[in-house]
């Protein structure tokens, strides 16, 4: 195996104990984009672990179905049209990872003909495909190739601009299908990054970016394949924690990310994965991530000073009682410029407390400052959830879920739907949203 290769390896998979890297996890892995028989534009995954890199390239990829494509149908696109989306979609991924433009992009593919056990990467410029290749690399991945000697027939490609990497990319459309399509594609990303600007990212380099022991991959991981960023943290910026600078995340993001964790207090997800470009968001729980998604632009829309507002006041208000002590009054005035001399402030304090109970409702500060402001959001609208492991689908089908999602600013006793981790993992980011699925159980996040 070459340095380049042994370096690639360690970085995803550590360096692991006696036995080497488990065959069941290294299998697990071994699957290509495969597209479901069901849900024409919904890949699918075989078995646990390999949805940090799937989910990221479906949310990619319903982005470029969903908003880059005229008119089409997009739940039921043409083979020509799966070919073509994905391989953009992965070329796009490799763009946003390739630092800046004047490096190289490398990819990561297996040898186009059976070749004797060659233990070095070849830095290979691309020679046009030929169709008359004898053995192509169908008949190579379906061998059983174990962990050392897959690792060590891997050969990288180097391309110079995007136009040659978008058709070589199109052109190796039957290896990202077959069997270790998403480990090259994964490698591929890693390469072109540049191993040392992922250890200078990361926040603990001896941390795999594949759990040894589940076979999840890490936040690092996603965050790559999201930003192109390897950073471990979903804040935004950069934060200091007892004299260390912990890396966030830096702009917005094109698909965003939500999870349950934050609606168990594990972790908080900043605005630049909150509130993408696009409304789509990858969704974690615990062990898995799926997609939620929805074409209402509204959802993206910069905050009106009324949204604004709220999120402003619910930060002095971490409990989500809906009101503050009156103390902390000029302190929100304060964060939202509003004039906040005080006598000015003790006013509203009187006004907004009439019967001087000592606490400042939210719905009437927003009445007060924010009057006559509606959300720009729609009362409802479709939105879809993804979920790519077959056992997570109704009739083990993988296809997308339809519902309805009320967004509303304030609680309403009239629309109530049941707690389910779908919800609560949606809660983080609109407190009030109610989900009306199509289906007689919520979609699972697992």
């Amino acid at each position: 195996m070459s340095d380049t290769n042994k370096e690639v390896v360690d970085l995803v998979w550590g360096r692991p104990g006696g036995g080497g890297v488990p065959a069941s996890l290294f299998r697990r892995w071994s699957q290509g984009f495969v597209y479901s028989e069901a849900e024409r534009s919904a890949l699918e995954q075989f078995e646990g672990g390999p949805c940090a890199v799937i989910a990221p390239v479906q949310a990619f990829l319903l982005k470029n179905i969903l908003f880059n494509t005229e008119g089409s149908n997009w739940k039921d696109i043409s083979e020509e049209e799966q070919r073509t989306v994905l391989c953009s979609t992965l070329s796009e991924i490799l763009e946003s990872a390739c630092l800046n433009k004047t490096q190289a992009f490398h990819l990561a593919t297996l040898p186009r003909a059976k070749t004797t056990d060659s233990s070095d990467i070849t830095d290979s410029h691309p020679e046009p495909e030929s169709s008359q290749t004898t053995d192509s690399p169908t008949a190579l991945a379906a061998e059983e190739l174990g962990f050392e000697r897959f690792h060590s027939i891997i050969q990288k490609r180097t391309l110079r601009t995007d136009a040659e990497l978008r058709e070589v990319v199109l052109s190796l459309y039957d290896t990202w299908k077959n069997k270790f399509g998403v480990l090259l594609f994964l490698y591929s990303v890693i390469l072109t990054k540049g191993i040392e600007n992922i250890k200078n990212e990361i926040e603990d380099t001896s941390e795999p970016l594949i759990d040894p022991v589940y076979g999840h991959g890490s936040q690092s991981l996603i965050n790559l394949l999201v930003m192109g960023h390897a950073v471990s943290n979903v804040w935004d910026g950069d934060r200091e924690c007892s004299g260390m600078k912990l890396h966030g995340i830096h702009q917005q993001a094109s698909v965003g990310f939500l999870t349950l964790m934050e609606s168990l207090r594990y972790c908080k997800v900043g605005a630049f994965l909150k509130s993408p470009k696009f409304p789509i968001w990858i969704l974690g729980s615990e062990t898995h991530l799926s997609v939620f998604f929805t074409k209402e632009m509204a959802l993206v829309a910069p905050e009106s000073p009324s949204e604004q507002a709220r999120r402003v006041f619910q930060t002095f208000d971490p409990e989500d009682n809906g009101f503050i002590p009156d103390t902390l009054l000029e302190d929100v005035m304060k964060a939202l410029d509003l004039v906040s001399e005080p006598d000015y402030v003790n006013l509203m304090k009187s006004k907004l407390d009439p019967e001087g109970l000592g606490i400042i409702l939210l719905s009437q500060f927003l009445q007060e400052f924010f009057p006559d402001q509606d959300s720009v959001i729609p009362d409802s609208f479709p939105v879809y959830h993804y979920n790519g492991l077959k056992q997570s689908n109704h009739n083990e089908k993988v296809s997308y879920v339809e519902g309805t999602a009320l967004v509303m600013g304030f609680e309403d006793p009239m629309v109530r739907t049941d707690d389910t981790p779908v919800k609560r993992c949606l809660q983080t980011k609109w407190p009030y949203i109610e989900l009306l699925w199509t289906t007689e159980r919520s979609p699972s996040l697992n």
